[in-house]
């Protein structure tokens, strides 16, 4: 009796035991060392300074907007994804792993009427600095980011194999420019050839042309500039505006004039061709004419990239 009484004791145990076994509830936390932990939310990981430019330069690469592009080195991960930014990620399980932004999309580098590099700036901080990213684009066979190297403390270099840039011309940049951005490089082309301004000149001039088209970042002071220049444009009073108006219609006479000397044709049938600017780049074509000595003889200096 005394065995069959031990028995159902164990036997009731062991029923106890597996009925609390069936409520117990058993939670596997996924491990939370490291900020490349991929259960931690991204935006938690990765927090741009700025937002991106716009995309701008060739536009046979703009395809490339919205991918990314991976390359593994080591221990780390980067990605590149054109007109965004770069990232690089630590994959490893340290607590204190690496997950961060080497630079966003900013501005591309312009040497010789070619495009030589995507500039990736304000990334992660680095001491007393941002990490930068200077991404080569180079003829391939396939779309892939091929080396990463880091040439400098937090500068980094990176190299993009495409074929969308095999072309010798793929990369040039007069064309990807508007017709009036085209006038004025070729303006300054024909102002240098004539050796009425420096290569200092010329150069500021190029660089003015690449901001206005949105492939150079225009400095702090410019931006300021600008916004000033927009301000002065409005006017508080109809006084204001109607003394402004007659001022400037009094330069536009004096402009006339200096162009009926010269025997340069006035069409003054379109308000495009009313204004200051516009008569005063006709009389900077008369100036040149006078100087060439004939209309016919106009030449333009260096590759404009047709």
């Amino acid at each position: 009796m005394a065995a069959a009484r031990l028995l159902l004791a164990a036997l009731g145990a062991a029923l106890g035991l597996l009925a609390s076994a069936g409520k117990m509830k058993v939670v596997e936390e996924p491990n939370t060392f490291g900020l490349n932990n991929p259960f931690l939310p991204q935006t938690n990981r990765l927090q741009p300074k700025t937002s991106p430019s716009a995309v701008s330069g060739p536009a046979h690469l703009f395809r490339l907007a919205g991918k990314c592009f991976s390359f593994v080195e080591s221990t780390y991960k980067y990605e590149f994804c054109p007109f965004h930014n770069v990232t690089q990620h630590e994959q490893t399980f340290r607590w204190n792993a690496y997950s961060g932004i080497l630079g966003i999309w900013h501005e591309w580098e312009i040497d010789n009427n070619t495009f030589v590099g995507m500039w990736m700036r304000e990334g992660d901080s680095c001491e007393t600095k941002s990490r930068q990213t200077k991404v080569h684009l180079v003829c391939g066979k396939s779309n892939k980011l091929a080396y990463v190297s880091e040439p400098s403390t937090c500068v980094y270099s990176l190299t993009f194999e495409t074929p969308l840039v095999c072309h010798p011309h793929s990369l040039l940049v007069y064309p990807t420019l508007p017709e009036a951005l085209q006038m004025k490089w070729d303006e300054a082309e024909q102002l240098l050839y004539d050796e009425l301004i420096t290569d200092q000149g010329y150069k500021k001039m190029l660089k003015e042309i690449f901001e206005e088209a949105g492939l150079l970042k225009a400095t702090e002071e410019k931006e300021v500039e600008k916004q000033n220049k927009k301000i002065s444009l409005e006017f508080e009073t109809v006084e204001k505006c109607s003394k402004e108006y007659k001022q400037l219609s009094k330069e536009i006479k004096k402009l006339k004039d200096l162009l009926s000397q010269h025997g340069i044709a006035y069409r003054g049938n379109s308000a495009e061709n009313t204004s200051v600017e516009y008569v005063s780049h006709k009389l900077a074509t008369a100036v040149t004419t006078v100087l060439n000595g004939s209309k016919d003889d106009e030449h333009l200096h260096g590759d404009t990239g047709i």
